[in-house]
């Protein structure tokens, strides 16, 4: 199955001309994450990907709670996974969280997770669907997301 956008993971390709927001968490996978063999288990790491678009919801002002008191909601449309090496017990890494630029009312996240020594592990993206209380899809992007893409384009999303 084809995906719906492309994303060139290492130069994380970008619609339109505006450079995406980025917003990297540091973290240390813990013993509650890895499977039998201490190898960080693949089930984890959607949360971990959430950790990183909540850091980047409360550093620019756009986080879920945001769009909640909009009368707005996002929910996860697609996620795609890309595991390079695995991550261990102990291990600390650091989540790459960029927010693509888009004029649609949808947001489009990659990520990139790297180990102490900068190595990448994992590559992932991820689209979110904005919609409104009834659930019905938003065809326009609402009010003050659009006034914060304003901002954004000037080089000032915060």
């Amino acid at each position: 199955m084809r995906p719906h956008r492309r994303v060139r993971h290492k130069n994380y390709e970008l619609r339109g001309d505006e450079p995406a927001l980025h917003v990297c968490v540091e973290r240390t996978v813990r013993f509650g994450e890895v499977d039998a063999v201490r190898i960080m288990w693949h089930g984890h790491y959607a949360s971990w990907l959430e950790d990183g678009r909540e850091a980047l919801g409360r550093r620019y002002g756009i986080s879920y709670t945001d769009f909640l008191e909009h009368d707005v909601i996002v929910p996860v449309k697609l996620l795609q996974l890309d595991f390079r090496r695995p991550l261990y017990y102990g291990q600390t890494y650091a989540i790459h969280t960029m927010l693509l630029w888009n004029e649609a009312a949808t947001l489009d996240f990659t990520y990139c997770i790297k180990d102490a020594e900068g190595t990448i592990t994992t590559t992932a993206s991820s689209t979110q669907l904005m919609l409104g209380l009834d659930g019905n899809l938003l065809l326009e992007q609402p009010e003050f997301y659009r006034l914060f893409c304003a901002s954004w384009r000037k080089g000032t999303p915060v």
